[in-house]
């Protein structure tokens, strides 16, 4: 269970990090609208809600690939969310 865990703050840390960088934008960026940035936090969001889904489903035939595949999700998610933030300004 132990990797269950671990998953679940790499997901917590990983997409609360791009959260905190797209609010530093913002700080840093007072003059500029927001927009685009409030909608890559509500991206942000959605996919933690949706990857934390995903490592709590139950029933899961093959456990080992099944939490790989949500760690490269997590990966390829992360690095597009970053990618907008790069890209606002």
């Amino acid at each position: 269970m132990a990797n269950v865990r671990d998953l679940k703050k790499d997901i917590n840390y990983v997409l609360g990090d791009i959260i905190e960088a797209v609010y530093v934008w913002e700080y840093s960026n007072t003059d500029k609208d927001t927009k685009k940035s409030e909608a890559i936090i509500d991206e942000a969001i959605e996919t933690f809600d949706e990857l934390i889904a995903k490592v709590n489903a139950k029933n899961v035939e093959n456990p080992k690939g099944h939490f790989n595949a949500i760690k490269d999700e997590l990966e390829e998610k992360g690095k597009a969310l970053i990618e907008k933030i790069n890209n606002l300004g």
